[in-house]
């Protein structure tokens, strides 16, 4: 996520922050090279454009000019600037006083409006609120056996053509939010059918269940990779629907970051969503000053908090911190805490939330098949094995090995990395160890995530 513009962009500040002044030609020259990064980034022109100027007049200050640190204050104000472009404030979903609230979704085919249902299901859903899901989308295939898969998962209803009986959407929406409605649902939210490209009757089927189904709110899904062709098919979209918000999917494979930039300025409505995966857990509020952070390398150190506590059960770590004093971490609790990181998002996403993490890494590979073939190993082990290590001879090791699709050499290095772990952890729980001037022991070198 915004990988290439974070990097164009830190070579800019670098030049800045090694200048003892800012003339009017440096600023010009970064502003250039800035704008180019933007560009690159598939931003839109316009956009770029306003942005650059009130950069310019507010870094061609007097406060600027005379300050001792001038390039820490020109990046100062290409981070107040950016959080203003992407929305000064976190857009949320306000639920309706008399539930349910209800969301209609609306896109083109293929933005990923089916699996942004079942995620804003989940986010609901571990907020303690109740979600219902209509699947109204009975123009592309399988459509509705999606929507009932994600309701299968997450063990939310999902109501259908079959359950309407009828394949009119407008009345699939009508009697769905009815029934939401009787079973005293929380929240509803309507998949609605998208094309492959805008066309009157598309428009017509959405704007007419806008009219009967009165949503609470109406969010339109566009498709980040797409770039200025989805801040296009957006500006489309509200002129016809006047959408409440927008939700990014995507967002993990797009390296440029442009729509994310350009959507709100262009059509005025808040981003709300962005997807970072393909889980049903890959969804995060869009949090503006948090996203320009990360855009300037800052990290994030809020949303990968939130994520942690989020993977992370508090029995489980209470229980852990017991074992940790006692000495008895076993490979059945590291894998426990494999299984929670692997929850948090890809190693690569995680990275980038931490301040300076990303430009420390600069140019390595982030693997997250690291922990996969962690977990393979482990669980080619039998349960003594796990809780006592020690036994693994020679031929239990080669057994493991055939088992998990790994060379013995793979093993012997896990088993080598875990007992350096198991006394790392012996030493941080004794009493008395911390705060002698030792530091804090770091993890093996090696080790999946180190």
């Amino acid at each position: 996520m915004f990988d290439r513009l974070t990097e164009r962009l830190d070579d800019v500040f670098r030049q800045l922050r090694g200048q003892g002044r800012i003339t009017e030609r440096l600023l010009d020259e970064s502003l250039r090279e800035i704008r180019r990064a933007l560009l690159e980034a598939d931003v839109n022109f316009k956009v770029a454009k306003e942005f650059l100027g009130r950069v310019r007049e507010r870094a061609l200050g007097q406060a600027v000019m005379k300050s001792l640190t001038p390039g820490q204050q020109v990046i100062k104000i290409v981070h107040d600037e950016l959080v203003s472009l992407l929305g000064t404030a976190t857009a949320t979903i306000d639920l309706a006083p008399q539930p349910p609230t209800v969301v209609l979704l609306a896109g083109l085919q293929g933005s990923g409006k089916t699996t942004i249902a079942g995620k804003l299901a989940l986010h609901f859903q571990k907020r303690d609120r109740l979600p219902y899901l209509v699947a109204a989308d009975t123009t592309r295939p399988a459509a509705v056996d999606q929507l009932r898969t994600h309701g299968a998962t997450l063990g939310v209803e999902v109501f259908g053509p079959e359950q309407a009986q009828t394949q009119d959407p407008v009345e699939i929406c009508r009697l769905g939010v009815l029934q939401a409605r009787s079973r005293n649902r929380s929240i509803v939210f309507l998949d609605t059918a998208g094309r492959n490209s805008i066309d009157e009757k598309m428009m017509a089927q959405v704007t007419r269940i806008r009219e009967v189904c009165e949503p609470d709110e109406v969010l339109f899904v566009a498709d980040a990779m797409l770039g200025q062709e989805s801040v296009e098919t957006a500006t489309r979209f509200h002129e016809a629907l006047a959408f409440d918000g927008v939700i990014l999917s995507k967002m993990e494979g797009d390296a440029r970051g442009g729509a994310a930039l350009s959507i709100r300025q262009v059509t005025g409505v808040p981003v709300k969503f962005i997807g970072t995966g393909e889980t049903l857990e890959a969804l995060e509020p869009f949090h503006p000053e948090r996203v320009a952070s990360r855009i300037l390398g800052m990290g994030d150190v809020m949303s990968l908090v939130e994520k942690a506590e989020n993977a992370f059960d508090s029995e489980q770590a209470q229980r852990l911190e017991a074992k940790m004093r006692k000495e008895a971490f076993t490979f059945e609790d590291f894998k426990e805490q494999l299984q929670a990181v692997k929850r948090m998002g890809p190693l690569d996403q995680l990275m980038g939330m931490i301040p300076g993490a990303s430009k420390a890494m600069k140019g390595m590979q982030v693997d997250d098949g690291a922990f996969n073939q962690t977990e393979a190993i482990i669980n080619s082990m039998t349960i003594i094995e796990r809780q006592r290590p020690q036994i693994l001879n020679g031929s239990r090791r080669r057994r493991i090995a055939r088992g998990s699709g790994t060379s013995i050499q793979d093993v012997n290095r896990l088993v080598k990395q875990f007992g350096a772990m198991q006394k790392m952890m012996r030493q941080m729980s004794r009493p008395g160890r911390r705060g002698r001037g030792r530091g804090m022991p770091q993890m093996p070198a090696g080790f999946p995530g180190a």
